[in-house]
Parts: C-alpha cells; structure tokens; sequence
C-alpha cells in the first residue's frame, strides 16, 4: 500500500518559500532602517577585515578616532565571512543582509520537525506560520546582525538534541553540540536555550540526569569554545581603546514603568496583538500537553533574561527567541480551534481567513515601523563626508551614536559628545560641548559634521556655536548636514 504524503508537509513548504520570498525585496537596502547602528558597527568590522587584513581576533570598529578601534565582540565569523565575500563582489549591503535571510531559511524545516516531534504536524504548521511572518522575525532576519543565525543555530541544535534523545546516536549528539556551541559563540545570550536542553535531559534519564557523562560532555563542547573566546573579547576591550565590549552593562534591574514599555513594545512591535492573545490563551491549553514543558522552560528563562538584563532588552532583538517560543503556544490554541470546527467546514475556513489575516495586517503595520529609513539623513552625510574631506580626516559626528554616518564615509572619527569613544549623550552646556570638541581636536579631529536631527544643538547651545564659528570654516550646509572643517589648533602649527 503506498503511503500518501501528509498534506501538512506541502503546506508548509509552501510557507516557508513565502516566507523567505518576502524578506529578498529591499535585501539591498542601505543600513538606514531603525537598527542601522547595530548593523553599521557589524558592516564596519567586516571591511576593516578586508582594509586592514584577516586578523579574526582582531575586530574593528570605525568610531575610535585614530586608533585601531579593536574591540571585544560576539565570535566575529559573520563580518569575517563578509569580508571574504566583498573581496568577490565589493561592498555590498546584500552580503550582510543575506546571511540573516539564509540562516533563517535553514531554521525552518528544524523549527517544523521540531514542534511536529513535540505536538503534531498540524500544530507545527501553525508555528511555522506565527513563527515566520511575526515582525521581530521579519526584521531581524534580514539585518546584518548575529542574532538571527544564533537562534537558528540554537533551533537546530534543540532538534538535534531531542533526537539524540530519542535515538541515542552519536551523529545527533555531535551535531547538537556543534550548533549550540556556535550558537553561543555567535550570540551568548542564546545559552538560554540550556533551559529546553536540559529539560529534553531530565524528561530522558529523571534523577539520574545529573551523572551521565555523555551530558557533561555536551555541555564541554558546548560552552568552553564560548568561554574561551569570551575571555579573550574581554582582554581586547580592556587592551585597546576604545575599551568597549558589546553587551558590556545590559545586565541590570531597571524600573517597573521600563519593563512596561519592554511589554508594550513586544506586544505591538515585536509579536503582534493576535500572536501575544493567542501565545498567553496556549499557556493554559498546553498545560496537559507533556512535551510542551521543553517551551515552558524555554520561557520561563527568557522571562528571567528579560528582568535580570532589564537594560540589555531595550533592544528588541535580544527577545527575538521568544518568537518562536510565542508562535508554539500560540499554535495550540489555533489547532484547537481549528480541529473543533472540522465539522462546519465554512466556519472552519472562515477561522482561517480572519487568523491570517489579521496577524498579517498587524505584522505589515509593525515591520513598516521597523523597516522606515530613519537614518536615511547620517547616510547621506556620510556619503558626503566621502566626497568633502581627504581620506585620512579624522571626522566628528554629532549623531546620537549611530555610526552610519562614519561608516557610509569610510572615515574613522568619534561620537559627539564621547567618552572612552562611547556616545555620552548631548552637552549639558555649551561649555561641555566646547570641551569635548577642543579635546577631539587635540586628539586629530579634522572636521566635525551635524545632520538634520541634531542641528538644533547649533540653535540650543549658542556659546558653542560662536566658538565653532571661530575655530571652524563652513564646508557644506544643506537641509540634511552640516558640515565644518577645524581650524588647527595654535600648539599644532
């Protein structure tokens, strides 16, 4: 008797080619949309990669004035594996981007495979849908950013793991420890997914759990690579100006009104109203699922993330794993739904219809918010700056901290206001402004440049400006910049 296909697999082919087809338009755009900081400090290391030689222990950043800028950093195989691939095909935004769009494709059939392990096919069907079209997805995996292949390599790495579970082979077993141990190197954070692992262990051996050697041996590979490396990122930021580890200070406890606006932001930008109703409704109708406790535990850590490392979670993709932990629960519900209404098949479709549609409304309306090019005037004055200033300048940026500007110049330069080349927020005074630029100066500063966002310093501080106009000639003034070479200062004569 030949076996007929399960319809669910085709659908969710069909999900995932429409899911990775909508995140290729605009695969080119500019590092301009709302995280085009975070992007632009990545894109920068991978061309200082391709300027200044393949030292992959070595990443560097443009906003250090004229030092190096080595700093510590997340295991930097992304930027390195851009910079190799500019060397085929330029400088390209697509590079970048189309690593994020690649690993997400690869964590779909994982993602599938791994909830239909746990709650069915159906079930999973519905997870792949939520999963792949909630906007925090949507963003993040098309961002030249690590957080996107972490989670798929921690997707990955939780299947495989529950196969070795269940089949106790060592190609499961090498292959789990593999991905999670890239997944940590590429993102730490993701070592939350230590939680579902060891949940999947404790449902196995129970007691004995914590005596089988074969788990402390996973757990060796997993995390001594990232200790390693992380120890080492360490030494670089305390080594090298400008002293700065990425991530360094998210960890700590903020105030309740900060964790309400973390909650508004992920209910309507990051999961949509209908994906965070539908997740919060499935953690009650999984509660007599057995094997949905491997995404109870998984929350439940992301929860504890998200209070310990309060300051960290102001930038939304640090919950990225939530999507797919939300899109499981959310799934229960809407299968429950669904098979409870098999029998009036036009209500049944008409559940469909409304699901799908609403959540897509709710996610275009959200990703518009995310994808606007709201760095669209620091690019365009670092386009100029290009053009303005002779290569080696060494230029000031009053930009809020976004490095777009400086790395759409190809000038290394520093933040206005800094401090230890980190932005340190805009002047008190005119004569903390005034300060901080004579100091620059004195360091090499050949320009300093303002765009559209941050003319109102000019405005604002008027002490400030009379000394830029006496120790600083107007290059170029539009509606988008301003831009102003520096006279030398008279001991550098």
């Amino acid at each position: 008797m030949v076996r007929r296909p399960d319809p669910h697999l085709y659908l969710a082919i069909a999900i995932g080619v429409l899911a990775v087809g909508i995140r290729l338009p605009g695969i080119t755009q500019p590092f301009v949309d709302e995280w085009s900081w975070r992007q632009s400090d990545v894109a920068a290391i991978a061309r200082n990669y391709l300027l200044h030689g393949f030292h992959f222990a070595y990443p560097q950043i443009d906003w250090a004035g004229g030092e190096p800028g080595y700093v510590g950093t997340e295991f930097p195989i992304l930027p390195f594996i851009a910079a190799f691939s500019y060397k085929l095909a330029g400088v390209q935004e697509w590079i970048g981007r189309g690593q994020a769009v690649l690993f997400f494709a690869v964590s779909l059939p994982f993602f599938f495979l791994l909830v239909s392990e746990l709650l069915g096919t159906a079930t999973a069907v519905w997870a792949l849908f939520f999963y792949s079209f909630a906007p925090l997805n949507l963003m993040t995996s098309r961002c030249f950013m690590p957080d996107m292949p972490s989670l798929s390599l921690s997707l990955i790495g939780l299947y495989l793991f529950s196969r070795w579970m269940a089949n106790g082979k060592w190609f499961s077993f090498c292959a789990a420890a593999l991905a999670i141990s890239f997944a940590l190197l590429i993102k730490l954070p993701t070592v939350l997914i230590g939680a579902p692992l060891l949940y999947l262990a404790s449902e196995r051996f129970g007691r004995r759990v914590y005596r089988q050697w074969t788990l402390w041996l996973f757990a060796i590979i997993s995390l001594v690579p990232s200790i390693l490396w992380y120890w080492h990122a360490h030494e670089i930021a305390m080594q090298f100006y400008p002293h700065h580890f990425f991530g360094a200070g998210g960890v700590r406890l903020m105030t309740v009104a900060w964790y309400w606006t973390i909650a508004k932001q992920t209910f309507i930008y990051s999961l949509t109203p209908l994906l965070c109703v539908l997740a919060t409704a499935g953690l009650l109708a999984a509660k007599g699922t057995p094997r949905a406790g491997v995404f109870y535990s998984w929350l439940a850590a992301m929860l504890l993330f998200i209070v310990i490392a309060g300051y960290g979670n102001r930038h939304p993709w640090y919950r990225l794993p939530l999507v797919p932990i939300a899109a499981v629960f959310a799934s229960c519900v809407a299968q429950n739904i669904w098979s409870r209404l098999a029998p009036f098949r036009s209500l049944k479709v008409g559940f469909g219809l409304v699901a799908v549609t609403v959540f897509a409304s709710e996610g275009y309306s959200a990703a518009q918010q995310l994808y606007r090019a709201s760095a669209a005037d620091l690019r365009a004055l670092g386009l100029e700056l290009k053009q303005r200033t002779p290569q080696k300048s060494l230029v000031i940026v009053a930009d809020y901290g976004d490095p777009t500007a400086l790395y759409y110049a190809e000038r290394k330069g520093w933040h206005f206001l800094e401090k230890e080349g980190i932005y340190n927020g805009h002047p008190n005074t005119s004569a903390d402004a005034i300060s901080d630029l004579d100091q620059l100066r004195s360091r090499g500063a050949t320009h300093i440049a303002f765009y559209s966002e941050t003319f109102w310093w000019l405005d604002y501080y008027k002490e400030f400006a009379e000394h830029l106009a006496k120790t600083a000639t107007l290059v170029d003034a539009t509606q988008g910049w301003m831009i102003y070479e520096l006279s030398p200062r008279p001991d550098q004569r």
